[in-house]
């Protein structure tokens, strides 16, 4: 482990070592523990901190406080060819997910195409996680979540939407096109990294209780006013994935969910794409290709910068990761390591 400025470099043996101890201790059997010890690392690896390294004293609270059930298992409550109804019997987010996702490939391998609507489940951190795993086993994935209410409708002032995470990812080559983002702007995990940082947002995120836009991350943190990303075009997405994630599941809209003051008792949508089964499958990857080539060809306005697609940075930030060790914010890891 290497320190540096506020900063400490944590190798992803050490990381997945003291989550895999302090889950156990906090009630998960190892074979759980060892799964949602390897999600969050996984996704502290590839970048994503705010759904990794950063949320994990979070999600040990939320057991601890008996918001998520360590032992509880998902139950299927209703199913009709390609589409299944899940409960999530308020299990870790993360392990209700995965299940979700690999069910929803299982029905594609016989229907081509399978959905799986899970209620009453828990935060599954990092979507992108399972449009990863989807997408490298040849799989489009389509997943989203709602939230607690985090987000004011396009000229309100006061929150009644959810941020209402969305993926999207398709197979490509050896990996993925992921696109993985928040109805708002910057995430609440996003902007608590700049502000822990002390930093600005590289653009206005949000608006501060005096109705001004702002990149202080502070100020939108302290307002709950955040930008839906598109203004009016994102929370009117918002409000559709809810009502899509509550209808198809049967759980909890936003509304419902902001009433219990917890962010628990979520309503998540899993949709898996059996891409095989297309009469033009043998031609995806090189129409996929070329669209590719044609974005990377684009001209820049910056020219030290470089057009990228989706995703495409994860496994260079994940290469980098495991040679140096993953940065951490010391206190971060000070407050792990007391869990």
């Amino acid at each position: 482990m290497k320190t540096e400025a506020n900063i400490t470099l944590v190798r992803a043996e050490k990381m997945k070592s003291v989550f895999l101890d302090i889950l156990i201790k906090t009630g998960f059997i190892d074979i759980k523990a060892e799964k949602i010890a390897d999600i969050f690392t996984t996704n502290s690896l590839e970048g994503i901190h705010t759904h990794g390294v950063n949320r994990f004293p979070r999600f040990v609270r939320n057991v601890r406080d008996g918001y998520i059930v360590p032992d509880a298992e998902p139950s299927l409550s209703n199913a009709s060819g390609s589409l299944e109804q899940w409960n999530g019997n308020l299990g870790p987010g993360p392990l209700n997910a995965l299940f979700a996702t690999n069910r929803a490939i299982e029905i594609a391998d016989t229907n081509g195409i399978g959905l799986v609507a899970m209620a009453n489940t828990n935060h599954w951190m990092r979507g992108g996680f399972y449009g990863w795993q989807a997408a490298r086993r040849g799989y489009v994935f389509i997943g989203w979540t709602n939230t607690i209410a985090n987000m004011p409708a396009w000229g309100a002032k006061d929150p009644h939407l959810g941020n209402n995470p969305f993926v999207l990812a398709v197979p490509f080559g050896r990996d993925a096109i992921v696109l993985d983002f928040a109805m708002s702007l910057y995430s609440y995990g996003k902007m608590e990294a700049y502000a822990n940082e002390g930093k600005k947002l590289p653009y206005d995120g949000g608006f501060d209780k005096e109705g001004t836009l702002t990149n202080d991350p502070e100020k939108i943190l302290n307002s709950w006013r955040t930008l839906p990303v598109g203004y009016w075009k994102g929370a009117s997405l918002s409000l559709l994935l809810d009502i899509l994630a509550t209808i198809l599941s049967g759980g909890s809209s936003v509304k419902e969910i902001t009433g219990r003051k917890v962010e628990y008792a979520l309503s998540q949508v899993y949709i898996a794409i059996n891409i095989r089964k297309l009469q033009n499958s043998p031609s995806i990857e090189n129409a996929i290709r070329t669209i590719i080539d044609d974005l990377h060809a684009s001209l820049t306005v910056d020219e030290k910068t470089r057009i990228r697609y989706p995703g495409e940075n994860v496994l260079k930030i994940k290469e980098d990761s495991l040679k140096n060790g993953i940065p951490v914010a010391k206190n971060i890891w000070e407050e792990i390591l007391t869990l």
